[in-house]
């Protein structure tokens, strides 16, 4: 999936029911700065990822009162990594660099193992 998934208060719950995969949403507001400029690395994301078992999606936090009470949104963006058991992994809050967020989905794929636990883990 080379796309960003939007997300909404009416889609999230069967999605998140379905899916198997790591997910990393951004919560947004369309009069944030530092939102919209992350809205841009979103893709990019999509794209490192495309071949994984990863979906980057976004959230208009103003839209959906639901998902962003659900996840305690109180300020944008709020990045959250959840994992293929569906628990959060990461939440941070902030504009970050394509890298960290890179770092971010990574270990919550078991890509950040070190030597011994992708050996015998």
């Amino acid at each position: 999936m080379t796309e960003v998934l939007e997300l909404t208060d009416k889609t999230y719950p069967s999605f998140i029911e379905d899916t198997k995969k790591v997910v990393f949403i951004d919560f947004y507001s369309e009069t944030c700065a530092p939102c919209q400029s992350l809205l841009t690395i979103l893709p990019l994301l999509a794209e490192h990822y495309q071949d994984e078992d990863v979906v980057i999606a976004k959230v208009n936090s103003e839209l959906n009162p639901k998902l962003s009470a659900k996840f305690m949104v109180k300020s944008v963006p709020l990045t959250l990594v959840i994992g293929q058991d569906k628990m959060v992994k990461k939440a941070d809050v902030g504009l970050k660099t394509i890298d960290a967020y890179v770092k971010m989905i990574d270990k919550a794929l078991g890509k950040d193992l070190g030597l011994f636990a992708r050996l015998f883990g």
